[in-house]
C-alpha cells in the first residue's frame, strides 16, 4: 500500500512532542519519555505516548499509537513521527521495527526529530535535524551501532 496522501511534517513532529508530554515513567525507571504520532490513510493523526511501568516494563510511543489505531478498527498508515528529550533522533527499538511491520507498509516514512527541531527549524534548518527512513530501511538495521550513526549519532 502506498500512500497518496501528503505528509504535513511539521505538523505530524508536532503531534509527537504534543503526545510526548504524557509519557509516563514509574518513579523506578529512568525518565526517558517518548511521543509518536502516526497518521492514517485518512489524515486522522493517532498519538501515542511511551509508558514505562515498574510492573510491566515498557511500551512505547510507537506501539501505543499502533495499538490505539488498531483497536478503533484503523490498519491504513501513512506515516509516523517519533521525537524524545536527546538533542539527536531516536530509532525506533526492534519489537517497535516488528509491530510496524505487522501493520505499515514497507515504504511508509519513519520520521525521527531531535529534542531541538522545532528551533532548529525557526533558525532555518530546512531538514529540523530529523532523519527520514522507511520501514524497509529500519527493518535491515540490526545493529544498534549502526542504527545510532544512521539517525545522527557519532560511533563510539
Amino acid at each position: 500500500m502506498s500512500s497518496n496522501l501528503a505528509i504535513d511534517r511539521d505538523a505530524l513532529i508536532k503531534a509527537a512532542f504534543e503526545a510526548k508530554a504524557f509519557a509516563y515513567s514509574s518513579p523506578f525507571h529512568p525518565k526517558f519519555p517518548v511521543g509518536a504520532a502516526l497518521l492514517s490513510e485518512n489524515g486522522e493523526i493517532i498519538k501515542g505516548a511511551s509508558i514505562d511501568c515498574v510492573s510491566s516494563g515498557a511500551v512505547c510511543a510507537e506501539r501505543t499509537a499502533i495499538v490505539k489505531a488498531v483497536s478503533e478498527g484503523i490498519r491504513s498508515f501513512a506515516a509516523i513521527a517519533i521525537v524524545s528529550d536527546v538533542p539527536r533522533p531516536i530509532s525506533p527499538c526492534g519489537l517497535c521495527r516488528q509491530v510496524m511491520q505487522e501493520f505499515c507498509a514497507f515504504e511508509m516514512p519513519v520520521l525521527m526529530a531531535p529534542a531541538d527541531y522545532e528551533e532548529r527549524r525557526s533558525s532555518g534548518d530546512e531538514t529540523g535535524g530529523a532523519s527520514i527512513l522507511s520501514i524497509r530501511e529500519l527493518i535491515h538495521i540490526c545493529e544498534p551501532e549502526i542504527s545510532y550513526r544512521l539517525v545522527g549519532g557519532e560511533s563510539h
